[in-house]
């Protein structure tokens, strides 16, 4: 009778174990939203800028456009076949603003059957196109997807800015607690899944409250609430997977101790660690320093920080392994401040530049917000002119 009770129990826990995985890897439904300049609403998004020409596209079949001089632009997506889109701008009146554009929505590389969607905004230099709906052909069925288009011309200067109107969001459920998880597609190509070592070609996620501004990379890896959880979500956005990580392979970093924060992201994911001891941990991978960060309190109470981001090149990149530590011994204090100077006739201008040794860019603040500026000496050798001149920011 024991020995059958004692297989009773295994038998049990492997079955709560394997049902316990089976419920965490479910598809976890979200909702498709969208919005114009939805960038507003969400921030994170990212955008693309594709070149803008008045050669007409080979293979294009093209409509009557209004005006002499259409212009046209290649939108890219995995999404479709060809590898992207194409779109053109168009004039209603002859010597106005180009205020409508004709967009592939439905990928067979003819503009012909498509009807010109119109600026529903003209601000000065810039004009509003959106949200603008392309249908892409899935596995299960068409996936809709949303653009808004952001044209900017002055004198000979044009541009043209595309961003994602739609994105994926609703409630989930992260160990037994409802969390409500955001979707964005940052590198504006029409799919929600991407990851990458570097920052611009990944597609954002949050999880937590509804109004959190807590945003990650998308990568292999996310931590909520403490808790590591593997990720899988459709290309498409509608759905995310979540999963507790099991047997995760921790590096180590080390940082100076003054660092209060430190932030590096890659296909991972993007991790934000709290330094003990001026350690940091990482699943072993390659990563890019995102920012890093120093806070203190001066002998009256304020606080001030310092954060430093944008690296360049490859000066911020990192790889992390089981069996030895980085040491990133440059990042932090001291950091560089430079004076630059330009003389115009008999006026001089003064700019101050603060900059960190591996040349990423550095914030400083007080309470939240820029201190107040330097003053600037200026003495002559005899002490004849000897003035004190405040700069002021702009």
């Amino acid at each position: 009778m024991t020995k059958k009770w004692r297989i009773c129990v295994i038998v049990s826990f492997w079955l709560s174990i394997l049902t316990s995985a089976a419920i965490a890897q479910q598809e976890q439904w979200l909702q498709y939203t969208v919005a114009n300049e939805a960038w507003q609403i969400l921030g994170d998004m990212g955008v693309s800028q594709p070149r803008l020409s008045s050669e007409k596209p080979q293979g294009v079949e093209l409509p009557q456009f209004k005006c002499d001089e259409p212009l046209f632009m290649r939108w890219n997506t995995p999404m479709v076949e060809a590898g992207g889109l194409w779109m053109a701008l168009d004039r209603t009146k002859k010597d106005g603003q180009y205020d409508s554009v004709y967009v592939d929505s439905d990928a067979d590389n003819s503009l012909t059957d498509e009807t010109a969607y119109q600026a529903y905004r003209q601000d000065g230099r810039y004009t509003y196109f959106g949200p603008i709906k392309v249908v892409f052909k899935g596995e299960e069925g068409p996936i809709t997807y949303h653009l808004s288009i952001q044209f900017y011309e002055y004198q000979d200067r044009r541009y043209l800015y595309i961003r994602s109107a739609g994105w994926y969001e609703g409630p989930i459920t992260v160990a037994g607690q409802q969390k409500h998880c955001v979707l964005i597609d940052q590198n504006v190509n029409g799919t929600f899944n991407d990851k990458s070592l570097n920052a611009g070609s990944s597609d954002r996620i949050r999880i937590g409250k509804k109004d959190s501004r807590d945003t990650r990379f998308v990568g292999n890896y996310i931590e909520v609430d403490g808790v590591l959880y593997t990720t899988e979500i459709a290309r498409d956005g509608a759905y995310i997977k979540l999963a507790k990580a099991e047997d995760v392979t921790f590096g180590a970093v080390r940082l100076p101790e003054a660092i209060t924060e430190f932030a590096a992201g890659g296909e991972n994911g993007l991790f934000i660690e709290k330094p003990k001891e001026g350690i940091a941990r990482l699943p072993v991978g390659k990563y890019r320093i995102d920012y890093w960060r120093i806070e203190r309190k001066d002998d009256k109470g304020a606080n001030w920080q310092l954060l430093g981001r944008y690296f360049s090149g490859d000066s911020g990149l990192l790889t992390v392994a089981a069996d030895s530590q980085v040491e990133l011994p440059s990042l932090g204090e001291p950091i560089i401040s430079t004076l630059e100077t330009q003389q115009r006739d008999a006026a001089y201008n003064f700019g101050q530049d603060l900059s960190g040794r591996l040349g990423e860019r550095i914030e400083l603040t007080r309470e939240g917000a820029r201190p107040q500026a330097p003053k600037l000496r200026i003495k002559n050798r005899d002490g004849t002119y000897d003035r004190t001149f405040s700069f002021e920011y702009g």
